[in-house]
């Protein structure tokens, strides 16, 4: 096989169609968007007359496969962030603050320094952190350890923010991959890394430019709206704009949502229960030396905000697992965030004053439910179909649905196809 098509050009698709091109391969690339990248893109919001980040992403320094990927495109130099691990936090409830320290390399004690790590905790409580580390089972986060300060203050926040499932559902098993690859590798593995200027700057477009320096064909608002097949294989997608014949040397990555690749394969079975994120940017420009100056960003617990990002111009709100806020109003949802906000950043509140300017983004099926019952519907990355292979987060990368999933699954797609 010479000739790949790659059907979505999220970061998934990406990946594989760069792993592929670098093999020797010609890439096609459909995009049914305007524009690459997915849920991974910056736009110009014209409400606060600036560009902006559809949705927040804390990236870590163990996050090996997207780093892997920065580098292979050539953008490394377009992250930035603190030179070490650290993790601001304020209790809206007490209005305690701190911040976890953990120290650089893999033997843990920082937990013995009580300036570093959860306040009022024990050393005997960060055994749970192994303990969850170890989950094979369907035992989900709320259960997987006593439900102490560090449960409360570091586990759940950490297992709502990266598996984007409340805990009483959650799989232990899916936070645990997650610590096993950062926290508990050390802190060098969890060092926080942000785009300097946009997602779509730092992870797509150096992408689409490394893509087009080796001819590969990129067509956005290009819907492939059906997959004909015949003896075993791919033969056809089908296009508003007519047909693309999938030559017997062809193969063809499927890249897309799950809810679309269900569409354009009937017998597939994916996860089908979704989970929203809600984000509310407001036009600000936050204090220097304030509590965010370091890290750039804090964790929020007892708020409706969960993590407050200071980027340029802007500060910006994440709310993950919010199915139950989705469908709030606008305006309702940035007047509850607001008091979080400055409290988080330790701004003036008056509940008489106008707030900033805002805009609040929806993503209603940001991820899968990172359940017992949706994980056993990812599907691996091979098909039944000899030259057809799965990318995206919601394939069986033993991660859940996150950046360093989703590139992972290009490159898992595109190993299969090269040992075909």
């Amino acid at each position: 096989m010479s000739h790949v098509h790659v059907i979505g050009a999220g970061l998934a698709g990406l990946s594989a169609a760069l792993a592929l091109s670098e093999a020797g391969w010609t890439v096609t690339l459909y995009e049914s968007g305007p524009a690459a990248g997915g849920r991974c893109r910056s736009y110009f919001d014209r409400e606060l007359g600036m560009r902006i980040d559809n949705g927040n992403h804390l990236l870590l320094s163990g996050n090996r496969s997207t780093f892997a990927y920065v580098k292979a495109i050539g953008a490394t130099d377009r992250f930035g962030g603190p030179t070490r691990a650290l993790f601001p936090f304020i209790d809206l409830k007490t209005g305690d603050r701190w911040t976890l320290r953990p120290n650089r390399g893999p033997l843990p004690w920082w937990i013995v320094s009580a300036d570093r790590r959860v306040p009022e905790t024990r050393l005997s409580d960060y055994a749970g952190l192994l303990g969850i580390s170890r989950v094979k089972d369907d035992t989900v986060v709320a259960e997987s350890m006593r439900r102490g300060r560090l449960y409360w203050r570091l586990v759940e926040p950490l297992a709502i923010a990266a598996l984007n499932t409340r805990p009483q559902a959650a799989l232990a098993r899916l936070l645990g991959a997650v610590m096993r690859e950062t926290l508990l590798r050390g802190g060098g593995a969890c060092i926080p890394r942000f785009p300097r200027e946009g997602l779509s700057e730092a992870l797509i477009d150096p992408a689409l430019a490394l893509l087009a320096s080796r001819g590969a064909t990129v067509h956005c608002n290009r819907r492939i709206t059906a997959i004909r097949t015949a003896g075993g294989r791919a033969v056809t997608l089908e296009t508003a704009e007519g047909p693309v014949a999938v030559q017997p040397g062809d193969a063809v990555v499927v890249a897309t949502p799950p809810w679309i690749a269900t569409e354009l394969l009937p017998r597939l079975v994916a996860p089908n229960e979704f989970e929203a994120i809600v984000n509310v940017h407001f036009k600000l420009e936050a204090d220097p030396d304030g509590p965010a100056s370091e890290a750039g960003f804090v964790g929020v617990l007892e708020g409706v905000a969960e993590w407050v990002f200071v980027k340029t111009g802007h500060v910006s709100v994440t709310i993950s697992a919010a199915n139950a806020l989705v469908d709030d109003p606008a305006r309702a949802l940035a007047t509850a965030v607001w008091p979080n906000v400055c409290a988080a950043l330790d701004l003036p509140y008056d509940p008489d004053e106008p707030m900033p300017p805002y805009r609040v983004v929806k993503e209603r099926r940001a991820t899968f439910a990172a359940t017992a019952v949706q994980e056993r519907r990812r599907p691996v990355a091979r098909t039944p179909l000899a030259n057809l292979v799965l990318a995206g987060d919601w394939t069986a990368t033993g991660l859940p649905a996150t950046i360093e999933g989703a590139i992972r699954s290009g490159r898992t797609a595109a190993d299969v196809l090269r040992a075909r």
